[in-house]
């Protein structure tokens, strides 16, 4: 089953468009390229973008309590304040692993603050799970990997989901309300040729959208891993959706050029774009991080 093609909406030719997040007190869809080091806004009424340099590599954005914003800088999370353009630190969790980055984000339902990191060179197993919430920031008894994508949650927060993209696979595991995090179960295997999973989002039904990296789509899986639903695009690196607009209805998908050689880049003019397309079914209000 598939939807309406998705369009782009936003010229940019990220190099690793990454981590879409509608922010609702903006009416706006905030994200990232991580190899160019920039935060982008995008404003889908006014049809306006802004974007900020970040002192690093970048790989999420997401809203806090105090109205700013918390952001994984490949040094440690920081905050972000856009009307100066300031960054402030507030923890480094692999300050003794400088070959490792930040990847992938998203608040819980309980406001804690989850990410990932992997390794830059996407070689090594040192990608590893934090939550970060009211000041305290602790690694998540999760296997590492080379590349961590997610994590994301069902609705009722008691199931986290999470990405071993190399590996082609998403897990699930049960969460209790500590944030200990149960054995993981797999949830999807991503066949051979399909591309690789990289970010989760889960919509107001339960089910979860990854991005095919590699795979020139994005797919929709039930709770309990059955493939649903697959949106073509006409980019292969489609990295990751959020749900935004009137009522949540809208699905917004990063894009990336990385990894295309010219003559892909030449059949793919669209690469590093942002997209939008009808997902058939509404999101989840987003979560505000408390830390």
């Amino acid at each position: 089953m598939t939807t309406a093609a998705p369009r782009s909406i936003l010229s940019i030719g990220a190099t690793l468009g990454e981590g879409p997040v509608w922010v609702a007190r903006d009416r706006a869809l905030w994200f990232v390229d991580i190899k160019a080091h920039r935060i982008h806004c995008y404003d889908p009424a006014r049809e306006v973008a802004r974007s900020w340099t970040t002192p690093g590599q970048i790989g999420w954005i997401l809203p806090t309590a105090d109205s700013l914003f918390a952001v994984g800088l490949q040094s440690g999370v920081h905050r972000f304040n856009p009307a100066d353009a300031s960054f402030a630190a507030l923890h480094a969790p692999e300050g003794h692993m400088p070959g490792n980055r930040q990847n992938d984000a998203c608040v819980a339902p309980d406001g804690a603050l989850w990410f990932g990191t992997m390794d830059d060179a996407e070689a090594q197993s040192s990608g590893y799970f934090y939550r970060f919430f009211a000041d305290a920031c602790k690694q998540v008894n999760l296997p590492a990997v080379s590349i961590t994508n997610g994590p994301a949650f069902s609705p009722d927060g008691r199931i986290v989901y999470h990405t071993d993209t190399l590996g082609k696979r998403i897990w699930r595991a049960d969460v209790a309300a500590d944030g200990n995090v149960g054995e993981p179960v797999l949830f999807a295997q991503i066949e051979e040729g399909a591309g690789y999973p990289d970010g989760p989002t889960v919509d107001a039904e339960g089910c979860l959208w990854t991005g095919l990296f590699g795979g020139w789509a994005v797919r929709r899986y039930d709770p309990a891993g059955k493939l649903m639903r697959e949106v073509r695009f006409p980019v292969a690196n489609v990295t990751k959706i959020a749900f935004g607009g009137e009522e949540l209805r809208t699905a917004y998908a990063t894009t990336a050029r990385k990894g295309l050689d010219v003559t892909a880049l030449t059949n793919q003019p669209l690469a590093g774009d942002l997209f939008v397309f009808d997902p058939g079914v509404a999101g989840l209000p987003g979560q505000i991080a408390t830390i």
